[in-house]
């Protein structure tokens, strides 16, 4: 009953507010957040264009369960292109968001892997914890960790470790230990679609290359490069230049991978993302994460809480399969208890004679 009362004054809240707003200019933007009556359970009831976020099926992020890998043998290796490019860092308010200049003579390509199409990379996301035990978007085995960072071809994400557990195989081939963010790298069809807007929301139109983000001594150089000079971009909408570098020295040297189709982890929540997450991690330091969490939603004037906090539960698998190109009986043959895609026979045409 009581849950059922809180439900029924949050929508009356946001009614409330749409009322007052209805004379003038407003972004939808503005109107939705990571907590409260504006937060992730709430997404689907502010507009009705979001209505997947409460209705959809293919949703992300996801719990990965190893136990439901399924093992595919066609999978190829991702392939990243090596042009450098530049673009913008900006405090959105909901989070950390590098974007690629429009300008961009020599985009850079993301292809193969469980991808029909070439995408182009657009931005790159950070999620994060303001806490070390949840940060994380993904979950893996019920587990979450401190952050993530996902690109629109960028992502970093914290939760590999307990991948281990599962089978003495995926320990060769998981490098988990502590994680702490999740990197996205985001990039739109551009084979199908002009640009990452109207990709957004149109079939096989994202790809989203999730990064796992480990505590260390010495930080990625690349993500460093970000991460230096989080002071400049403290409150909402401060933004500084970013000069040109590699996305392909941002990720980790590893040709393994998970991968699952599912949607953006913010409004509208379109279905349109294959997502890759990839099995090793790059590293950011303890101090580095510490001056994430001090960054703020809101102006100077009007500070608000803490950016942090910024991810949106895990949602329904509906049956989706989850695959990998990890070969986890590839010491032992005999071993069956892994899900493999391996058949002798798959479909056999009956004779006509």
């Amino acid at each position: 009953m009581a849950q059922n009362v809180s439900v029924f004054l949050g929508i009356w809240s946001i009614f409330v507010l749409v009322l007052i707003q209805e004379s003038r200019p407003y972004s939808w933007d503005e109107w939705w957040t990571y907590d409260g009556i504006s937060g992730p359970a709430f997404w689907g009831l502010i507009n009705p264009e979001w209505s997947l976020c409460n209705k959809g099926r293919r949703q992300s992020p996801v719990n990965l369960e190893p136990k439901r890998l399924l093992y595919d043998r066609n999978l190829q290796p991702l392939h990243v292109d090596k042009h450098r490019v530049e673009g913008v860092l900006n405090n959105t308010g909901h989070g950390i968001v590098f974007t690629v200049a429009n300008d961009t003579r020599h985009p850079v390509n993301i292809s193969g892997g469980p991808l029909s199409y070439r995408y182009q990379f657009q931005e790159i996301h950070l999620h994060y914890g303001l806490f070390d035990n949840r940060g994380s978007e993904h979950t893996v085995d019920g587990y979450a960790f401190p952050a993530e960072v996902y690109q629109i071809l960028f992502n970093i994400i914290t939760y590999l470790i307990f991948f281990f557990f599962l089978s003495k195989q995926f320990l060769m081939y998981m490098e988990i230990k502590i994680l702490f963010s999740q990197i996205q790298i985001f990039g739109f069809n551009s084979q199908l679609y002009n640009n990452f807007s109207d990709a957004l929301h149109r079939p096989q139109g994202v790809v989203a290359v999730s990064l796992l983000l480990q505590i260390g001594d010495q930080s990625n150089p690349t993500l460093r490069r970000f991460l230096d000079r989080l002071n400049e971009i403290k409150y909402n909408d401060e933004e500084i230049p970013i000069q040109p570098f590699s996305v392909r020295e941002l990720m980790p040297d590893t040709k393994h991978y998970m991968t699952y189709e599912g949607s953006i982890t913010m409004p509208a929540c379109h279905e349109t993302t294959s997502w890759i997450i990839l099995n090793k991690p790059i590293y950011i330091t303890k101090q580095q994460l510490i001056s994430l969490r001090t960054l703020m939603q809101g102006d100077k004037r009007h500070s608000k809480a803490p950016l942090g906090n910024n991810f949106r539960p895990t949602q329904p698998l509906h049956h989706r399969p989850v695959r990998t190109n990890i070969d986890f009986n590839i010491q032992d043959h005999n071993n069956k208890n892994c899900p493999t895609m391996y058949r002798d026979i798959y479909y056999k045409a009956n004779s006509w004679e």
